[in-house]
C-alpha cells in the first residue's frame, strides 16, 4: 500500500470526489419542480461519501468506529445508485448515462468495501 498521510492521499477519495462533481453537473439538467427533492438528494448522498471518508480518517484510532464511517459512505455510495435509478426513470438521464454513472459509483463502492476489509492496515499507524 502507497504511503497515505491524509484522507485526500487515498484513491476512493479522489474518484467520490470527481463522481460527486459528475452527479452535480448532471443533476443541473433536471426538471427545476425536483430541485428539493431528486436534484438535492442525489447531489448530497454523492457528496457525503467523500466527506463521510475525511471523517473516518479522523476516527483511525478507533477502527470500529473507522469502519462504521466508511460502512456508511458504503450506503451514501449505494443510496446514489438508487438516485440514478429515479432520474432514469423519470427520464433525466439516458441509459447510456445511467450506465456510465451507476457503473462509476459500483466501483466506488467496491473501493470503500476493499478498504473497510483493510482497516487494520489503515488504523495501525493513526497518531
Amino acid at each position: 500500500m502507497a504511503l497515505i498521510r491524509s484522507f485526500r492521499d487515498m484513491k476512493v477519495y479522489q474518484r467520490s470526489r470527481a463522481e460527486a462533481q459528475r452527479i452535480f453537473k448532471l443533476s443541473q439538467s433536471f426538471p427545476r419542480d425536483e430541485r428539493f427533492s431528486l436534484t438535492d438528494r442525489i447531489r448530497r448522498s454523492s457528496r457525503a461519501v467523500k466527506s463521510m471518508m475525511a471523517e473516518a480518517w479522523a476516527h483511525r484510532r478507533c477502527p470500529a468506529s473507522f469502519v462504521s464511517k466508511l460502512t456508511s459512505a458504503l450506503g451514501e455510495a449505494t443510496e446514489t445508485q438508487s438516485w440514478l435509478d429515479d432520474a432514469l426513470d423519470c427520464g433525466y438521464i439516458t441509459a447510456a448515462q445511467h450506465q456510465d454513472h451507476a457503473a462509476a459509483w459500483q466501483a466506488i463502492g467496491g473501493m470503500l468495501n476493499n478498504t473497510i476489509e483493510k482497516a487494520d492496515e489503515f488504523c495501525r499507524n493513526a497518531s
